[in-house]
């Protein structure tokens, strides 16, 4: 059977949100590594090395603490720079270096954890006014509001566990 592109739907762009929702997304976040360590608990190696479309499950555990990483740090630049140009990085090249092929899975969970909890202080002590803040990318010279950026990683969350989840299913690892 072919792995789904989006095996928790596709992205579905959000701004505008209320208080509620925007707590929703948070906590999400929030929850994302707990959710993470319980899909790939007790998997063995030959199992983290299993293809999910183009990369293992290994290197989707290192891709997410990665790609958190530059999030964070962009919403750190969106908040104390004005409209700031953020660094764009090639994820498939990042996945592709040995530590994202063979690395051990503690390292990028621990910091994904850590991330996490940083990133989740952070987004609750924002006002609305500094939520409303944005930084440019320079791929597409479109200006990102922290806002809209928020359901975008909360759904980045979902997805990438929900293809590790799929393949536990369709393999029927317990």
């Amino acid at each position: 059977m072919v792995a789904p592109q989006y095996p928790a739907g596709p992205y579905e762009p959000e701004d505008g949100y209320s208080d509620r929702r925007r707590e929703q997304l948070i906590a999400e976040i929030e929850a994302a590594p707990a959710i993470l360590r319980s899909v790939i608990n007790r998997l063995t190696d030959e199992q983290l090395d299993t293809r999910y479309r183009n990369w293992s499950i290994r290197q989707i555990v290192h891709h997410m603490a990665d790609s958190h990483v530059n999030s964070y740090i962009r919403y750190k630049w969106a908040l104390t720079e004005e409209r700031p140009t953020i660094k764009a990085y090639n994820e498939g090249r990042w996945v592709a270096l040995e530590d994202s092929r063979t690395g051990a899975l503690g390292p990028p969970l621990a910091l994904f954890e850590g991330l996490h909890i940083r990133w989740v202080q952070l987004l609750r002590a924002l006002s609305p006014e500094q939520h409303a803040r944005a930084f440019v990318h320079p791929e597409t010279g479109e200006a990102v509001r922290l806002s809209a950026a928020l359901p975008y990683y909360a759904w980045h969350c979902r997805h990438h566990t929900g293809q590790i989840a799929w393949l536990r299913d369709q393999n029927r690892w317990k």
